[in-house]
């Protein structure tokens, strides 16, 4: 059985496949705030099936009770829209991250990628990372070979970095494989903000325009992304132990130098006990 349902798209001229996932390798959910904001006014042509994918009692649907009455169900979705930039087509993957049969999914989506003329497939992902709120955020790229990232955009990090896969690179993988040109945009998100987190969904957003030329519109974005500077500014304002952090972080970056892992762990533990110390005071 097929893992997918895919409507006639109509004519397509070498269309771009971006993906992104919530939960693992979208921290504050920056990357699919940034494709749900492509895909806005765009027609969904394939659906994945969740109940072949999705755990429900991990990712449970949501029920509306109206006066006592179940009403309506709203189900976790993995879907393919169809959408517009600029001059480009664009064919965006986004939803649920699947709990399940990895493998079959990922062959799927290189299936609809031959079937519908893909030219090139873009991750968008978005991780914590020890940097300062008060800069821009830091993107860092994948490719499958050199040359595919545009902008000031570089691979990285250097060397060997083993860490636990997202379905989202697994997919990058196995597109690439088929050979189709695969890349990917990941947000590095301030470690010690939680909730979404805007700014890096407009960093994306940019990364994507520059990469293909034309100019994205932005939504409510950069609003909200003012919004919360100014809340995060006048949070570190009145805690003096985030306010050296955030300065710490903010002279590493300024001066371009950036610490070991260890180092990291290490500074980001004595940060976390540091604030927990403070309010238990």
């Amino acid at each position: 059985m097929a893992l997918y349902e895919l409507d006639d798209p109509g004519d397509l001229v070498a269309p771009t496949l971006l993906g992104a996932f919530d939960g693992w390798v979208d921290a504050g959910s920056a990357a699919t705030t940034a494709l749900e904001q492509l895909a806005e006014t765009g027609d969904v042509i394939a659906r994945f099936d969740g109940d072949a994918l999705l755990d429900f009692r991990a990712r449970r649907p949501t029920l509306e009770i109206h006066d006592g009455r179940l009403a309506e169900l709203s189900w976790p979705k993995i879907d393919v829209t169809r959408a517009r930039a600029g001059e480009h087509d664009l064919l965006i993957l986004t939803g649920a991250e699947p709990d399940y049969r990895w493998g079959e999914f990922s062959e799927s989506v290189a299936e609809i990628a031959r079937r519908l003329g893909v030219a090139q497939w873009i991750s968008l992902g978005a991780i914590p990372a020890a940097v300062p709120h008060t800069r821009d955020v830091p993107i860092l790229g994948t490719e499958s070979w050199p040359g595919l990232l545009k902008g000031a955009v570089r691979p990285g990090p250097a060397g060997i970095l083993r860490v636990p896969s997202a379905a989202i690179s697994v997919l990058e993988m196995t597109v690439a494989k088929s050979g189709i040109p695969s890349l990917g945009y990941f947000a590095q998100v301030p470690h010690y903000v939680s909730g979404p987190y805007p700014p890096a969904s407009l960093a994306l957003l940019r990364s994507v325009g520059t990469h293909l030329g034309v100019d994205i519109a932005a939504g409510s974005l950069e609003t909200e992304s003012r919004q919360l500077r100014s809340r995060l500014d006048a949070a570190t304002a009145v805690e003096e132990t985030t306010r050296q952090y955030v300065e710490r972080l903010e002279s590493m970056v300024d001066e371009e130098r950036l610490p070991s892992g260890d180092d990291l762990i290490t500074e980001i533990e004595q940060f976390l006990r540091n604030r927990g110390t403070e309010q238990r005071d």
